[in-house]
Order: C-alpha cells, then sequence, then structure tokens
C-alpha cells in the first residue's frame, strides 16, 4: 500500500506544473515585482526614475494562455526575473478592465478603453518606456519598444538589454540585435 501512494503521489507530481504563479481576484496572474499604483502614467513615470529603472506596462487578461505561458516559463527563469527586479517598474493592466488609467496626456480612461486608445490588441503585450515623455504626448506615441505575444526567455532577455542599453536609440532595429547576438557578430 505505501509503494502504491507514494508512487500516485510521484505521478501526481510529475503531472503538476513545474511553476504555477497567483492569480488575483481580477483572474490574472500576479508577480511579487508588479507595482500596484493608482495607473497614472506620470506618477508611474516618476517613481521609475527615481528608482534607477525603466517603466514597463504589460497587458494581461483572464484565461491568457500566451499570459500564463510568460509566468510559467519565462518570468520564472531567474536570469529573466533578475532582469525585470533590477531593471524595471512593472505595472500590469487588464485589457478588459474597469481600473482608471491616467495617461501621459492628461486622459483618464478605464483600462479597456486605454487599450483601445493605446493599440493594445492582443496578450500579453509589454509597452517600453523612456525616462521622460512630454508634455501633451500619450503613451502609445511615447513608448520605445512594445512586445505583443508571449516569447522564448532569449528574446524576452534580449529586449529587455536592449531596451536598458537604449538600443532603439542606436538604429540597430530589434531583430537585427537579437539575430546579432545570437550569431555572436
Amino acid at each position: 500500500m505505501r509503494r502504491f501512494l507514494t508512487a500516485a503521489i510521484t505521478v501526481i507530481a510529475l503531472a503538476l506544473p513545474a511553476f504555477s504563479t497567483e492569480l488575483g481576484d481580477d483572474g490574472l496572474h500576479k508577480e511579487p515585482w508588479f507595482r500596484d499604483t493608482f495607473k497614472d502614467m506620470r506618477e508611474d513615470l516618476a517613481e521609475a526614475n527615481a528608482e534607477g529603472k525603466r517603466l514597463l506596462i504589460i497587458w494581461e487578461q483572464r484565461g491568457c494562455l500566451y499570459c500564463a505561458k510568460m509566468h510559467e516559463e519565462v518570468y520564472s527563469d531567474p536570469e529573466v526575473r533578475a532582469q525585470i527586479e533590477g531593471g524595471y517598474f512593472v505595472v500590469q493592466m487588464n485589457l478588459f478592465g474597469d481600473v482608471s488609467v491616467t495617461d501621459f496626456d492628461g486622459e483618464t480612461l478605464p483600462e479597456k478603453e486605454m487599450a483601445m486608445k493605446w493599440g493594445v490588441m492582443f496578450t500579453p503585450t509589454m509597452m517600453f518606456f523612456p525616462e521622460e515623455v512630454g508634455e501633451g504626448i500619450p503613451a502609445n506615441r511615447a513608448v520605445v519598444a512594445a512586445m505583443p505575444g508571449a516569447f522564448g526567455k532569449g528574446t524576452t532577455g534580449a529586449l529587455l538589454t536592449w531596451v536598458q542599453e537604449h538600443g532603439y536609440e542606436s538604429g540597430v532595429n530589434f531583430q537585427k540585435y537579437v539575430a546579432e547576438r545570437v550569431t555572436g557578430q
């Protein structure tokens, strides 16, 4: 009997995913490095700058399989997690949420309407912002990089590095940057 129970527990343990993030009341995955803010982009940017970090907005939705993939396979990677925790001020937004968001241009809308304004159509979507955003400029015009979709650890890590290093100012397209990293040239 004891062997049977040990075997059964082993089979169940192997069937479970290796990593699972907590789901919030809104059905979205929660990470300890997500910031709970008033979702005022100017305030969030100022706080990110005060900490010497870059502002990153991650859009997700309830039941998103690609969001789950990012949390379970990418954000759980120690190197990726360290990059995010060390260099980014991360605010999660709900593609269909009703929480008020104040854009850099001062307009306040529910998350779902702000997603439409900013052109966010897919989850997950990561939006990266510069250290400074001029007066009256909405987030969709200020964003320095956006990654819609689920990508692997390598591509995600490369994007985190590329943004930190201001690669978008170098004239080197992100795809070329990734290709150069892969080939070592």
